[in-house]
């Protein structure tokens, strides 16, 4: 397992990321999640869609409680053709209770809690705590990372803008 340091910190201690890192540029590596009712998810779900993909530490934490309301609302005026998904390693039914108190619903939130595929296929696990590194990848339609974002403290938010961009001007 790849292992990285000092690539972000939580409160200014630094942190390890495992996986392999995936830079704007590469090919997006595939990866398997839940849905909040269980249902498996793979990259290949999303065929023909830009993808907006998101990764928090934890919903019930109120700096991604921020971030994934922000990526709800901003879902809701984007094109039909780009999907945002929002990936932690909370629990499926944590997540489906908080997106129903939050009232999420333009954005698919999905759970890597079984094997944190996509975190170690991204290179966002963080060693210490077992949850996600705060980021954000966008990748086009014929499956390329375009635009990708570690965010370098955990208890900051991503640039919501640049994010936005990338999968607009990947249309």
């Amino acid at each position: 397992m790849i292992e990285r340091s000092g690539i972000i910190t939580f409160q200014g201690n630094g942190l390890t990321l495992e996986g392999s890192p995936v830079e704007t540029g590469d090919t997006a590596p595939d990866f398997s999640v839940l849905t909040t009712t269980l249902e498996p998810r793979t990259l290949s779900d999303y065929k023909g869609k830009v993808i907006l993909l998101v990764t928090v530490p934890s919903l019930d934490t109120p700096v991604c409680d921020v971030e994934a309301r922000r990526f709800n609302q901003e879902a809701a005026d984007l094109h039909e053709d780009i999907e945002v998904l929002t990936v932690s390693a909370d629990l499926p039914f944590a997540q489906a209770r908080w997106c129903g108190a939050a009232g999420i619903n333009a954005v698919e939130v999905l759970s890597d809690h079984k094997d944190l595929s996509l975190g170690h296929a991204y290179g966002v696990v963080i060693k210490e705590l077992r949850l996600l590194a705060r980021s954000v990848f966008v990748i086009d339609r014929g499956l390329n990372v375009v635009y990708s974002q570690i965010v370098p403290e955990v208890t900051e938010e991503p640039d919501y803008e640049a994010a936005i961009k990338a999968a607009e001007s990947a249309l």
